[in-house]
């Protein structure tokens, strides 16, 4: 028996993989075998062919940012850039009932690092949007709430804490990208690093606070470098989850997006960066496998569309994303978002059924809300 037909008993016989045997599978395995084991996996944790989607819409309440990340198009970084913006609460509301008038049950609201804002200002947004609307709050990343950090002198727990008395209800899993300090520096040098990323997530998810997780690939980083990406989140939701704490409810992968608009993507290099539609299909099959203990994995449309998603969903995701009535960033650097900014839920409707799956509305704790038979 060869090493990787015995990998492949061995998961299918519930066992965990590790990065050695993960390395080995994706050195060697074909697209099918990955396909195989992470779609039993999938089958385990989710004995059915439902797959769920979310109505929301993203809103960035600031493009100013001074991050400067090498991959990013959307920011500005002085404030007196003619295009730079902080959202009032006049538009900021708008946008809120466009989203409820969808039928949206989520915000997901994230800006960039924006010195002139004090943590003040989170607080009484994420007031005001509690006190206006019924709408659930998911927002900023762990690098902005350690830009709240530096602004306020408070800790992360102080931080969180206060946003969750205010309304706060879950902390998505941006700025990830890789959790690796090498890949970091060179693509992103000023902004949160990994063990800071893992920290503050791990609070929050201590104050049941919904957290997901997410990982970019594609920056020329190494299979070692994924799998310590992998490694670290799985680590975490291990101590989280011993701690009685759900933890990361879900996990989300997407290519590199980079084109004029990103210094990446003006760099000599642009051509040997991000996936394409193979690789990113064996690296969800292999997260799907090695992150056992996350239980939703999404299919990425945004960043790839809808076809290369859907098929996703044959390597081990449950999920399809959301609606996306609003993006902006991954549009600036040239995803799918650029070209299709969002999809109706008859869109998503129609993609998860035409590849053999029972379409269903969720929430953002992955609560069921309606089964479209």
């Amino acid at each position: 028996m060869s090493n990787i037909e015995m990998i492949v008993e061995a998961i299918l016989d519930g066992e965990r993989l590790h990065q050695e045997e993960a390395q080995v599978l994706w050195e060697q395995a074909t697209l099918g075998e990955l396909a195989i084991m992470a779609n039993n996996i999938r089958e385990t944790i989710h004995p059915n062919k439902i797959v769920s989607f979310l109505i929301d819409r993203n809103i960035n309440y600031t493009n100013v940012c001074n991050s400067d990340c090498s991959f990013c198009g959307f920011y500005r970084h002085s404030p007196k850039h003619p295009e730079a913006y902080v959202l009032s609460k006049e538009v900021l509301g708008k946008k809120i009932e466009e989203t409820l008038a969808f039928g949206g049950t989520r915000i997901l609201l994230q800006g960039g690092h924006n010195d002139e804002l004090n943590f003040n200002f989170y607080v009484d947004m994420i007031s005001w949007i509690t006190s206006n609307y019924k709408i659930e709050i998911n927002a900023f990343s762990p690098s902005e709430i350690q830009q709240m950090m530096k602004v306020s002198g408070k800790s992360a727990e102080e931080v969180l804490s206060i946003l969750k008395e205010a309304g706060l209800k879950g902390l998505p899993g941006g700025g990830a990208e890789i959790l690796d300090d090498e890949i970091r520096s060179r693509v992103s040098p000023k902004k949160i690093k990994a063990q800071d990323w893992l920290d503050i997530m791990e609070v929050a998810q201590s104050l049941d606070l919904t957290t997901t997780a997410t990982m970019v690939i594609g920056f020329g980083e190494t299979i070692q470098h994924r799998l310590n990406h992998l490694q670290r989140l799985r680590d975490l939701q291990d101590k989280s989850n011993d701690n009685n704490h759900i933890g990361f409810n879900a996990f989300i992968s997407w290519p590199l997006q980079h084109n004029e608009n990103t210094s990446l993507g003006r760099s000599k290099r642009a051509s040997t960066l991000g996936a394409g539609p193979v690789e990113f299909l064996r690296w969800t099959a292999l997260s799907r496998i090695f992150l056992d203990n996350i239980p939703n994995h999404q299919a990425s449309w945004p960043s790839c569309g809808p076809e290369i998603a859907a098929v996703g969903l044959h390597m081990g995701c449950n999920d399809f994303g959301s609606t996306m009535l609003e993006e902006n960033v991954v549009s600036q650097a040239g995803g799918h978002t650029a070209k299709e900014p969002m999809m109706t839920p008859q869109d998503l409707v129609f993609h998860i059924r035409r590849a053999g799956f029972t379409p269903a509305q969720r929430d953002s704790s992955f609560n069921i809300v309606k089964i479209f038979d």
